[in-house]
Parts: C-alpha cells; structure tokens; sequence
C-alpha cells in the first residue's frame, strides 16, 4: 500500500510542476501567474477541489507520444469563492502553450456540465495559445463543444472570462459567448487572425497589442468590458463582479445588511446647471443616490456616453443605465446603444433590477450612424428594455426628446415606475428646433427674425418642456424634487420585489442583431 500510495503522490507533483520549472520560471519573467497561482488567488483558502488532475492527451503523432502532461493544460475544479460555489477552469500555459487538444477540451466540458446540474457560475482563466494543431480537427471539435455548451448555458447560470494571456483563432469565440470579458493590460490579447496573417493578407503592420490587446479591446472594439493593470486586479475584479450575480436564473441576488439612516441627499437639488447646455457628470447622480462605493462600471472606457453597470440600493443589487451628458451630450449612438442593450439583457437573465437615469437629447445623427446601422442598433435597446421583465425604474433628470424618450425605459414600453426631476424636458425635440419648424412662417416674416425666435422658443419651452404634461397623462407616475430621489427609490423596488410578468408564449423573440 505505500508503494501505492507514493507512486499517486509523485503523479501529484507531476501534474503540480505543469511543463516544468523553466516553463514556471518563463511565464513569471512574463509577469504572468501560473495556472494554479491563479486559482489559489481567486477562489477561499482551502476549498478548491480539482477534477481530472491525472489526465493526458491519447494523441500519437508526430512525437506526441512522448510528451505526456499530467492535466494536459488546463486545471479544472470547483470551490467557492466568498463561500459560493463556482466552478472554474484555469488554462496552463506551461504545458504546450496551453494549447487545446481532445482531453482539455472534455475537462472543460466536465465543468461546464456540472455547472448547469448544480446552478452556479463558470470561471474560464483563459491562457492558450490555440487549437493544438498536432491533434487536427478533434481539436477543432473541442472547441466547438465548449461553444456549444456557452450557449446552453447563457442566460442560466453567469459565466466569466478573464483573459490572461494570448487568445487567439477559434478561442475567442468561447469568450465572446459569455456573459463578461476581463482581460489584463500588456499581457493579454483576443483576436481572429493574429498580426503576421493580417500582414500577409491585408499588407497592415500591427503588433498583437495594437491589434487585439486590452486597452484596444476596451475602448475600440468594446470585446473586453473591464481592463484591468495585472491579474491580480482581473481577480479581484471576478469576486466583485460575482458579488452582484445570482448563482443561476432562478435566484436572486444576494443582498448586503443594510440600515436605513437619513436617505435624503441635498446635494442633488444644486447638481443640475442652470443652461440645460451645460454637461455634468452622470456619475455624480449615481453616487448620490446609491449605497456609498458599490457602483461598479461596465465598458467604462467604451461608448461613453452612456454608463452602465452595477450598484447597490440599500443593500440590494441593481443594474444602472444612465445617458452621460457629459460625453456627446449623452446622446444615443450606435455603441451606446448596443453596449446599453447587451448590459440590459444580463440584468433581466439574471433577476437583477433595472435602474435609468436619463438625461438624452436625442439619436446622434449623420450618415456615419446611419451607415453604420443605428435603426437597428438603436432597435436593440429598445427591444432590450421591452423584453425585460424585472423591476424597471427610470428617472428623467433632465432632457427625454424624440424617439430616445421612448427608447429609454418609458412607461410605454413597459417601465414599472417613472420618475422626473422638475429640471425634466419631455418632448418631442429641443425647444430652439421646434420653434423653427412649428413658427417656421412668423419667424421669417417678422420684423425681427431673432427675437421672434426667442419668443417662441420660450413659447414652446414653457408648454412642452417641463415634466408636467408627461405627469397630466400618467406618462411621467411622479414628479419629485431630486433630494427625495433615493428614497423614491428604496420604496419604488421594495414594492416590486414580488412583480410577476407573463409572457407570450413562444420558442423566442427575434431581436434585430
């Protein structure tokens, strides 16, 4: 039995040493951690038990015979993290590149299956250098089991990907498919076709971080929705992300202790400039009105104007949409639309509150957007927030004009409760635009052109800009001076803890991708 017991034990430190002490020793000089580093940091002490440590791959060609790793790449278990289950899987880099051959891919598939049977989220740690191209298509065929199973599992249990190194061909789309995408500045990066295939094809010069790396990612392409300085930020970044999640679909988020103390805030009666012109901050209503340091950004540095991400409300966790004025006047482009519409989604999978502060002047126009396809973009949004059944509130700080009106959770499209400040404009258009088109003729025969304009802009501003004729149709359900604003909102979501929607039935909706 010793002798047993010592030849499981050397197998052990086997599969504990990956490719080896070089290959250890390379990946740190990388600034990166190792596979199993990553999940010591990730996951509470102790409570990471790993599935499959002892497998090889069954490939014999071209010497593959030869080289067998036990693990073959990818480190696959589950454990918690701030005591909840999780499932994760952690690709070594050490062991042939963390190449994706047969058996890697089944460890991962073992995961991801018994993720599903238990409701509780994925983790993919992911650092490959591809498909392992010694095993041909049953490599290829791996990797299309783990898309296979990304999209079974969408929108039923969360599932997280932190990029920590190269991602490449066929990998990318795993990622893609899940709910978020961390990646890690100057050590990580995504992309179809590598730089020397885009050289060759398109004659373009560009290194791997110029072309996929996270800053690329997070601000240009809007792939990747957080970039993080290390992955020992990309980690902490997975805990606090996971903290506002359900295990599954049919849960809810788990809320903080909370006690109630004095919920006015004073301060956002003066927030709003005088000239309805003037930009401010949407951050700075966010952090008024939600708990102190719980607003987590998604895509901060993406489609900036507009903000999305996650808060806590008395302890509870909910999903902000807010126009950002202070970027292109916060107005509704094609990136902010989709961003908006994909985070909206997340929030209704996964019974998380939807939160929208607006404050938009419009569709940004021209023929760039128009080109580029924002009837279907903007459609997107709209479709996002109709489809959504979990509490919906939304609260007009200041301008709703025109089709954005709409599309911004109204109550038209199924909003549970609409606030607006008294600073609100609801309407059609800008006051100066109406007034030109409505007083077209009086303006142009007027002794005075411009102070006719003025007039009538003032005219229009006075009967359709403010919150009261939206309030006098039951299109606006209050009208509150913004210092009430959270308390508004603590008892808006506690009396729709309960809300049930039924739907149509049907297989599912066709949103306009």
């Amino acid at each position: 039995m010793k002798t047993k017991i010592e030849l499981l034990q050397d197998k052990v430190k086997q599969a504990h040493t990956g490719g080896g002490a070089a290959r250890i020793e390379s990946q740190h000089k990388k600034g990166k951690l190792t596979a199993r580093e990553r999940i010591h940091f990730l996951m509470d002490e102790n409570s990471f038990e790993e599935i499959g440590m002892l497998v090889t791959h069954r490939s014999t060609d071209f010497g593959m015979e030869k080289e067998i790793y036990p693990g073959d790449g990818v480190v696959t278990g589950y454990g918690n993290i701030n005591g909840r289950l999780v499932y994760v899987f952690s690709q070594d880099f050490t062991v042939f590149g963390g190449s994706l051959s047969e058996t890697h891919a089944e460890k991962i598939c073992k995961i991801m299956d018994m993720a599903m049977k238990n409701g509780a989220p994925v983790i993919g740690l992911n650092d490959s250098g591809g498909a392992r191209i010694q095993e041909g298509v049953v490599s290829l065929g791996g990797y299309a089991d783990i898309f296979y199973r990304n999209v079974q599992a969408s929108g039923v249990i969360p599932q997280l990907s932190a990029i920590m190194g190269p991602c490449a061909g066929g990998a990318v789309y795993s990622p893609a498919i899940t709910d978020f995408i961390l990646m890690v500045e100057n050590t990580s990066y995504m992309f179809v076709t590598g730089p020397n295939v885009v050289k060759t094809v398109t004659h373009e010069i560009v290194t791997s971080e110029e072309l996929g790396g996270a800053t690329t990612h997070a601000t240009k392409s809007g792939v990747t929705h957080f970039a993080c300085a290390n992955e020992l930020d990309a980690i902490n970044h997975v805990k606090r992300l996971l903290s506002y999640m359900p295990q599954n679909c049919e849960e809810t988020p788990a809320s903080l202790p909370y006690e109630a103390t004095n919920e006015e805030r004073i301060s956002l009666n003066t927030l709003m400039p005088v000239n309805a012109n003037q930009p401010y901050d949407a951050r700075s209503v966010i952090d008024e009105v939600m708990d102190a340091n719980s607003f987590l950004e998604v895509h901060r540095e993406y489609a900036e104007n507009i903000v999305v991400g996650f808060a806590r409300l008395a302890g509870k966790s909910i999903g902000i949409v807010a126009n950002q004025p202070a970027y292109l006047a916060g107005v509704l482009d094609n990136h902010a639309s989709t961003k908006a519409a994909r985070f909206v989604r997340f929030c209704d999978c996964f019974n998380i509150p939807l939160l929208v502060f607006e404050d938009v002047p419009g569709f940004l126009p021209g023929t760039d957007q128009e080109w580029n396809g924002i009837i279907n973009n903007g459609a997107k949004l709209l479709y996002a927030f109709s489809e959504a059944t979990v509490p919906r509130i939304t609260v007009i700080t200041r301008k709703a004009y025109g089709g954005a009106y709409d599309v911004m959770n109204s109550k038209h499209i199924g909003a549970d409760m609409n606030y607006a400040w008294p600073t609100a404009e609801i309407a059609v258009m800008g006051a100066k635009g109406a007034a030109e088109i409505i007083f077209k003729k009086e303006i142009s025969t007027a002794e005075n052109p411009e102070e006719k304009w003025l007039e009538k802009e003032k005219l229009y501003s006075d009967t359709f800009a403010n919150p009261y004729r939206a309030a006098e149709r039951g299109f606006v359900d209050e009208v509150i001076e913004p210092a009430q604003t959270r308390i508004k909102l603590i008892k808006a979501f506690k009396m729709l803890e309960n809300k049930v929607v039924n739907a149509p039935r049907r297989k599912h909706g066709n949103i306009p991708l």
